[in-house]
């Protein structure tokens, strides 16, 4: 049976958070280390993607965009 951590979907969304937020780094750091410009501009959209689904696991949580309220 599924604790109380594991029914709370914040505990769910912080934990994917962080890992996106390792993944998003290391997509930054590796733009760095190459020269091809192709795999810069690959690399960097891919983090801003991330980026992007950080935010929507942020708003979820947080309830700041109307899709994510519970309806009365």
């Amino acid at each position: 049976m599924a604790s109380e951590t594991d029914r709370d979907p914040r505990h769910h969304t912080q934990k994917m958070q962080k890992a996106l937020k390792q993944l998003q780094g290391h997509l930054r750091e590796d733009v760095g280390k190459v020269d091809d410009p192709q795999f810069k501009a690959m690399f960097e959209t891919s983090a801003e993607v991330i980026g992007g689904l950080i935010k929507a696991f942020h708003d979820y949580e947080t309830r700041n965009e109307s899709a994510w309220r519970k309806a009365s």
